[in-house]
């Protein structure tokens, strides 16, 4: 069927397998030109609007799949599609869109040809599969946009049942009046003054495809990939060549079990004899982590409080290429191993240092797909795995990554940084794969965490009026402040954080940020809260100003 012929005829029964590749290569095509706009489309003007981005390298990997296939039975390219989209997955949307593209694939089993018939039932299973991959699904998303196409498919299939593009055009009006309606459907949309990012990118996808069947290809710039290495999978799997190399002492680490501890104490003691300290638990169990090159003092401190457990002791000294090299040790198949996703020099050295094997480079504008997190997770030698996505959005391409391996892989669904390093502290590698689950998950709720970004465009959300450059404030996820000057901001959103009845509050500053100044605002806390045991750590961590956790 050449796309000359589409102009001359008004209506089109049917099309093959290769035509179907070449209506989503058309598709992929405009959501590519589209894709900056879907990204601004992001409620919070944060630097992480990457809706679009994500969509986009899972529709790239979708049809890179698709183009290894030359068979034109529909059935056959749906499914090849359907692969390509499983494993290039990244980001909540992406994770959707292969779930649409899964359910559109299932659809079509065993159908040599794609009709109106066969749209409409194929639409109706890629909205099916979309609602059931969310556990609760809202609406006023990219799945109210696809729900209704389907729905609009299914009732007007009759009336064009011998015109593909009849019914392929029904289909797209819908979809543009659908994406119009979900600021009615989310308040937050309606505040932000922004229809959704997903639902948008549904219905560039679904109009590429009824070009391709109208033969306006021309209409269409045809681009050539963009060379986006920020963007390109950027998979390390304890390798990061980006941690400085630490020049002495012992990174130490243990347990201690007691009736009373006391914390406040052994975290003072801890930071009278080392570096990089972490002390966090409770009463009854305290995990220590400090450098020093007093270990065995700080062991013997560690009896005299109580029983003294999972003691590592790593020296620093005889490391080969970086901190990373000193603790990949081999995971001895029936441990368990840990996986990270993090960005940022710092925050890596961190994570490396009180307990994961591997780490995935990614976090905002980068979510790794479904492919990065299966690679990291077959590259430890451990058939037991328990991966931290430490975003909100990395949660569901990571748990879509679990299926996919041999290996018993869990998810906890770290949403942030902190939440990340609470759970990790939690960790007791003498303890099984579901124990360890279990105590890490229960300490999620246990940290707060503080952002503080820049606005990358003017909005208002609630009460709060933004302007584009503005420092922003949010508090587990949620925006409260903005203004123009960065130490008022943090101060202020630590202040609504409750910082008073904070213990340890853990600053890491990126890397926009000079130690100087984030030793600042550490001794500005420490003035009004005396009480506060506070730690300063390069994060080195783009986009966000500060991550901060409060325990």
């Amino acid at each position: 069927m050449n796309a000359t012929l589409f102009k001359e005829r008004k209506r089109i029964k049917t099309c093959d397998g290769l035509e179907l590749r070449e209506m989503f290569c058309l598709a992929t095509r405009l959501l590519e030109k589209n894709a900056t706009a879907i990204n601004a489309l992001n409620v919070f003007p944060v630097p992480d609007g990457d809706t679009g981005t994500n969509m986009l390298l899972t529709m790239r990997s979708t049809m890179a799949e698709a183009a290894r296939q030359s068979d034109i039975v529909v059935s056959n390219i749906a499914k090849a599609m359907s692969r390509g989209a499983l494993m290039g997955a990244r980001g909540n949307s992406g994770v959707i869109l292969s779930q649409i593209i899964k359910g559109f694939a299932d659809g079509l089993e065993d159908h040599e040809k794609l009709g109106p018939i066969e749209l409409a039932n194929a639409l109706d299973q890629a909205a099916q599969a979309a609602y059931k991959s969310i556990s609760k699904p809202r609406e006023g998303t990219m799945l109210t946009v696809i729900r209704d196409a389907a729905t609009v498919a299914t009732n007007n299939v009759t009336k064009h049942n011998q015109d593909l593009i009849g019914l392929m055009q029904t289909v797209v009006d819908e979809a543009k009046d659908s994406v119009e309606t979900t600021p009615e459907l989310l308040d937050i949309l309606k505040q932000a003054g922004v229809v959704d990012a997903g639902g948008q990118g549904i219905y560039i996808i679904l109009k590429g495809m009824l070009s391709y069947l109208l033969g306006d290809t021309d209409e269409i710039e045809i681009m050539e990939s963009e060379v986006t290495e920020v963007l390109q999978p950027a998979f390390i799997a304890a390798k990061s060549k980006s941690i400085e190399k630490d020049t002495y002492g012992f990174c130490t680490a243990f347990i201690i079990k007691g009736s009373d501890l006391n914390q406040n104490q052994i975290r003072q003691w801890a930071e009278n004899h080392g570096e990089s300290v972490l002390v966090v638990g409770d009463k009854e169990t305290t995990k220590v982590h400090m450098h020093t090159i007093h270990h065995r003092e700080a062991i013997e401190y560690a009896i005299f409080q109580g029983s003294v457990h999972d003691i590592k002791i790593q020296n620093m000294d005889d490391q080969h290429e970086d901190f990373v090299q000193i603790r990949r040790t081999p995971i001895p198949l029936d441990n368990v191993a840990l996986i990270a996703v993090v960005t940022g020099a710092g925050l890596e050295k961190v994570f490396y240092s009180l307990g994961a094997s591997a780490i995935i480079p990614g976090g905002q504008t980068m979510n790794p797909s479904c492919s990065d997190i299966l690679k990291a997770i077959d590259s430890v030698p451990s058939s037991n795995v328990i991966v931290l996505p430490n975003n909100i959005n990395i949660v569901s391409a990571a748990k879509q990554a679990t299926g996919l391996t041999k290996k018993k892989v869990k998810v906890i669904a770290s949403c942030n940084i902190p939440q990340g390093i609470s759970a990790l502290l939690a960790f007791n590698s003498e303890a099984g794969l579901d124990f360890n689950i279990s105590e890490m998950t229960k300490t999620l709720d246990r940290v707060r965490s503080v952002e503080i970004a820049r606005a990358v465009r003017d909005t208002k959300i609630g009460k709060i009026k933004i302007q584009q450059g503005d420092y922003i404030g949010l508090l587990d996820g949620h925006l409260k402040v903005s203004g123009n000057n960065l130490l008022r901001i943090t101060y202020d959103i630590l202040e609504i954080a409750d910082i008073a009845n904070g213990e340890v509050v853990s600053l890491y500053y990126g890397n926009d940020i000079e130690g100087k100044e984030a030793a600042k605002l550490s001794q500005l806390i420490k003035q009004k809260h005396p009480h506060l045991d506070i730690e300063l750590i390069a994060g080195g961590q783009p986009h966000y100003y500060y991550i901060i956790s409060i325990e």
